[in-house]
């Protein structure tokens, strides 16, 4: 009877949502969605809000956050299956505010805000119709997802979603914990996948528009090639302007490097994990990456230096990528104190050099050890980490150098001769975390080809 109260409130939803609903009750797989039909320059289209924001904030997040363990990954590891399974009974972040989060992410300087709405574990943090293991059953029971992604389109920031597509909690997923090392009873497979889909249907309804979908947990082996280009169609029917990222394919070789989109080229950029991506502007990355060690909250956790954020940041904008730094707030519902004054110093140096990385592409310069360069236009932005008083010198460009200057202000001796292209930094020009050189071309910048830089700045 629950079942078909179920099916008769997704079927006032409409179409698309009723044969969602019956592919997971019945057990049928949804009907696959026609091939979509794209243009080079409309997937640029779609993507260039994404390309030119560069900076985005990851948010790691669930009851998991009141033993101060990995999420998903402690589960029936570091914390019994049966406990960690009853931690959302305990959950009660009193002190959440969806205003507070949007505020901080606005204060960084980031552009879009990527919420862990479902992990490995299973537990939603939005109440799906679809589960009972959902924020809704929580002492708490509102409804975070829903708070933050208003608190985001207040403050201008694009709301998106993480959403796992393995699933250890779930009956009809295959594998269970300790990650995803043990075989369920009786698994369905399809069913499953009706029930994902429902949830991401879901997602796209109640919160949507989506900025972007953020998919994990394609590894394992019940997640096929064929599942994520069906997944793929699908989710862009119900939303044409949705951005997706390669692991909804198998894309996971691809997702370390950052240089394909994985497996057959499902999805819609590269994601290297925990690492800079490398400089790639065929191809649209992003690289994850945490502001501590742990993705969700951890006691005592190291916090990582401004000077390697920010030269994070830097470093994947002059390879034409984007960074998406996570943090893992409390299970009171606070980001840490610590963590919101750090981004805070980053949003601060944004609010200097901000022209230098938003809206920019990589190079012409290769990035190197001595720095990364950005463009836009007819301006290219040198980034020279660790410099010195005295002569620099590049490589030549196939463009003349107009003028040089400082972006903290201040023009600069330039000299452009056959050996390349010579800058003098005085002394006082010299900044500990990045020296912003701004060179003015009399030609696009975007048409050069990449040249490599191999000699140390100011040397």
């Amino acid at each position: 009877m629950q079942n078909v109260l179920v099916l008769r409130d997704w079927a006032r939803r409409g179409t698309t949502a009723m044969m969602v609903a019956w592919a997971l009750f019945a057990g049928r797989p949804a009907p696959a969605a026609e091939t979509l039909a794209e243009s080079p320059a409309a997937r640029d289209a779609r993507l260039a809000w994404w390309r030119e924001a560069r900076f985005g904030l990851f948010i790691h997040w669930g009851p998991v956050s009141l033993k101060g363990t990995e999420i998903g990954w402690s589960r029936g590891e570091q914390v019994p299956t049966e406990e960690y399974d009853r931690l959302y009974q305990q959950f009660n972040p009193e002190r959440f505010d969806a205003e507070a989060w949007a505020k901080t992410a606005q204060a960084a300087g980031v552009k879009y805000v990527v919420l862990t709405t479902k992990h490995h574990d299973g537990f939603c943090l939005w109440p799906s119709k679809l589960t009972d293991y959902t924020i809704s059953q929580t002492p708490f029971k509102r409804d975070v997802t829903g708070e933050l992604a208003a608190a985001c389109r207040r403050h201008g920031l694009k709301f998106c979603t993480y959403h796992s597509i393995c699933d250890w909690h779930h009956p009809d997923y295959p594998l269970g914990s300790p990650g995803g090392k043990t075989q369920k009873s009786s698994p369905d497979m399809e069913r499953y996948v009706g029930y994902l889909k429902g949830q991401l249907a879901e997602l796209i309804k109640n919160y949507g528009p989506l900025g972007v979908l953020w998919f994990d947990g394609e590894w394992e082996s019940p997640w096929t090639r064929e599942r994520g280009e069906e997944l793929y169609r699908y989710l862009r029917r119900l939303q044409p302007s949705l951005i997706i990222n390669n692991r909804i394919g198998k894309g996971r070789a691809g997702a370390m490097s950052g240089m394909d989109h994985g497996d057959g080229g499902v999805g819609d950029y590269g994601t290297p994990e925990q690492e800079l991506g490398a400089f790639n502007r065929d191809t649209p990355w992003e690289s994850c990456m945490t502001i501590c060690n742990q993705w969700a909250w951890k006691p005592g956790d190291d916090l990582k230096p401004l000077k390697v954020c920010l030269r994070n940041l830097i470093t994947c904008a002059g390879g034409d990528g984007n960074l998406l730094l996570n943090v893992g707030p409390t299970s009171t519902g606070e980001i840490e104190p610590r963590q919101v004054e750090r981004l805070r110093e980053m949003g601060d140096w944004l609010r200097r050099n901000g022209k230098s990385i938003y809206g920019t592409r990589g190079g012409p310069f290769l990035p190197g050890p001595w720095g990364v360069s950005t463009h836009r236009g007819k301006n290219v932005y040198l980034h020279l980490f660790d410099a010195k008083p005295g002569v620099v010198t590049l490589p030549g460009i196939a463009a003349g150098v107009k003028r040089a200057s400082l972006l903290a202000g201040g023009k600069l001796v330039v000299a452009q001769t056959s050996v390349g292209i010579q800058l003098t930094l005085p002394e006082t020009a010299v900044d500990e975390i990045d020296t912003i050189v701004r060179l003015q071309l009399d030609s696009p910048a975007g048409k050069l080809k990449p040249v490599a830089f191999e000699a140390a700045a100011g040397r």
